[in-house]
């Protein structure tokens, strides 16, 4: 059988308040500071015009290049399912360790994403005769370089860019222009020449 004693042990040192400043009320100083005297406009000005260079002019997908030898591949967009998922009611409709392909649950799936380089006029004029040749609504455009916006305004339709090359990278696309669409319960990846 294990005892324990409990005891006043004494003071072993001073103790002091605590003398930091509250973080919050640093932060509300500060700014009805840059307030009062002006400068937080500036700072909103700066913040705006960064923002906006950033979305006019997204940072290139690294290591993307023009398509110099056309190659085609499959891809299976399964995936493991990491944990149990249900849903609002609880009920399970995703088991752990299973094995699921979202192409087998949208059947009626038929988007075609076109990748590009909006520099480059040759894949922008044959991203826009896919669009027009496939539908636009069944058409996805996105960009790995280049402004969306710009784009966008130029051919009055809409230009996704994707943002740190996360398709690309999935999709294990290195050249543009490339086209990804529905195979049966596959991806087909095809970089082509522009």
């Amino acid at each position: 059988m294990c005892t324990s004693n409990a005891g006043d042990l004494g003071t072993y040192g001073e103790t002091f308040p605590i003398a930091e400043t509250d973080l919050l009320k640093m932060i509300m100083g500060k700014l009805k500071k840059a307030e009062a005297d002006g400068s937080i406009g500036a700072l909103n000005k700066q913040f705006a015009e960064a923002t906006r260079k950033r979305v006019e002019n997204p940072t290139p997908v690294a290591g993307i290049v023009t398509t110099s030898k056309a190659r085609t591949w499959l891809y299976d967009p399964s995936i493991i399912v990491p944990q149990d998922y249900a849903d609002d009611k609880g009920r399970v409709f995703a088991r752990k360790g299973e094995r699921m392909n979202p192409l087998e649950r949208l059947p009626s799936f038929n988007k075609v994403m076109v990748f590009l380089d909006g520099r480059d006029p040759r894949q922008v004029d044959f991203a826009v005769a896919q669009a027009r040749k496939l539908g636009h609504d069944r058409t996805v455009l996105i960009l790995v370089n280049g402004s969306p916006m710009a784009t966008m305004r130029a051919h009055k339709q809409v230009f996704y860019f994707d943002q740190m090359g996360t398709l690309t990278s999935k999709f294990g696309i290195t050249q543009v222009p490339a086209l990804v669409q529905k195979e049966g319960t596959l991806l087909r990846v095809r970089e082509v020449m522009p």
